[in-house]
């Protein structure tokens, strides 16, 4: 009997408080916030991962069929497993617009979480539709949250505001699905949505693999001995090819190494030795579901989450490190985020940007501008020609989203 991996990533996306978290526990049982300082701030500061396999009963009817356990909560018949996917719930605080940026570029397609009892939209909300459309991800299932929390009349009022604003920004109408997570209503409505809305895509088997790092770790406890101590494990998401176990691998940009005074960022080789995909270990893997991958590295390159941003592939075959990027610059009119409405105005010379390229976020300094823009990266990045690149500029002392850009 072959194993249920994860086909796809669903992104969580949304304003701060508004439910995300919660939406992915209902659905997956997970609470992906494990971080201690994310649980002591109640917000989702990294990108959290969680898998969901989606069942279907095969005696009941639409929608009363969907369902996550392994019998039917109404005819108590065995369920059968339909697909797995894996949830990467990124962080809606806007100061932590940058790691959401990074989440999605490894998503399929997205949940966009908007509460029921708050007007719409609230400035992440705003922030977070407007990425979703410059990134062009165009699987969108908007869940209307909390409206256990309000009366029928409200809940309509913000499903109508929530349906107009969001049409207005995608440039389509999306499904929106009311839901109490808290209270898991309508979670078999949200099951048949995902998955007929959000097919696994087609994928590039045959060519050089690649993985967007976007967590790295340590898994050693303080005072294991030398001999005892496993290698570092970096977490993410493959974009095309197929990893196996005892494959060489290089990573980049690679690890920090100053000479001089100078830093030069040196690509880092080692071996797969396990790749574990669903809770389960497997020998190959290729794109859908996030993985975690066990190495030969030692762990203190890998310990929190150090790799983050990087790019694993075959060495030699893999895209060029940049430490200056030349993009072709796509600026919104206004600026996203920010309660009043502020023009976007022209990139300057010497003016800092931040950067986010796949998993990557980094600070550029703009040292050219025209038709394309010319940066000047503090951390460099791993990408290929034609990749988007998110652009954010500093106003009223936090990172706003003004546009994106494409690699020159």
């Amino acid at each position: 009997m072959s194993k249920i991996l994860p086909e796809a990533n669903i992104g969580l996306v949304g304003h701060v408080d508004h439910g995300k978290s919660t939406v992915v526990q209902a659905l997956t049982g997970k609470w992906t916030a494990v971080h201690s300082e994310e649980l002591k701030r109640g917000i989702t500061i990294k990108l959290g991962y969680a898998d969901l396999t989606i069942k279907k009963c095969p005696k009941c009817k639409d929608p009363d069929s969907w369902t996550t356990e392994d019998t039917c909560p109404h005819c108590k018949s065995k369920s059968k497993i339909v697909r797995m996917i894996s949830f990467v719930d990124a962080p809606g605080h806007e100061t932590l617009m940058a790691v959401m940026m990074s989440g999605a570029a490894i998503m399929d397609g997205a949940i966009l979480v908007i509460a029921a009892n708050e007007e719409c939209p609230q400035p992440q909300t705003r922030e977070h539709l407007m990425a979703l459309n410059a990134l062009d991800i165009k699987n969108i299932i908007v869940v209307q949250n909390k409206v256990d929390l309000v009366k029928k009349e409200e809940a309509i009022k913000n499903y109508n505001q929530i349906k107009e604003y969001s049409t207005k920004i995608l440039g389509f109408e999306p499904t929106v699905i009311p839901i109490s997570a808290q209270q898991k209503v309508n979670i078999d409505l949200l099951l048949e949505a995902i998955e007929e809305l959000v097919q696994t895509p087609k994928r590039d088997l045959k060519t050089d693999p690649e993985m967007f790092v976007a967590r790295s770790f340590d898994v050693n406890k303080p005072g294991t001995e030398i001999e005892k101590l496993k290698g570092g494990v970096i977490g993410g998401a493959i974009i095309k090819g197929i990893f196996k176990v005892e494959q060489e691998v290089e990573i980049r940009p690679g690890r920090e190494v100053k000479e001089h005074d100078r830093s030069n960022w040196v690509p880092i080789k080692t071996k797969i030795m396990s790749i574990m995909c669903g809770n389960t270990l497997i020998k190959e893997k290729g794109p859908g579901g996030s993985i975690a991958i066990a190495t030969l590295l030692d762990p203190y390159l890998t310990k929190g989450d150090s790799l983050v941003g990087s790019i694993v592939g075959t060495p030699g075959k893999m895209p060029e490190t940049r430490r200056q990027l030349i993009i072709e610059p796509h600026l919104f009119n206004k600026v996203i985020g920010t309660k009043k409405e502020v023009e976007v105005e022209p990139v300057k010379i010497n003016e800092p940007l931040l950067i986010s390229s796949g998993t990557a976020t980094t600070l550029g300094v703009v040292a050219k501008v025209g038709d394309k823009i010319t940066l000047n990266l503090r951390r460099p990045v791993c990408a290929s020609k034609g990749s988007k690149v998110s652009i954010g500029r500093q106003i009223m002392n936090k990172w706003r989203l003004i546009g994106y850009g494409i690699i020159s």
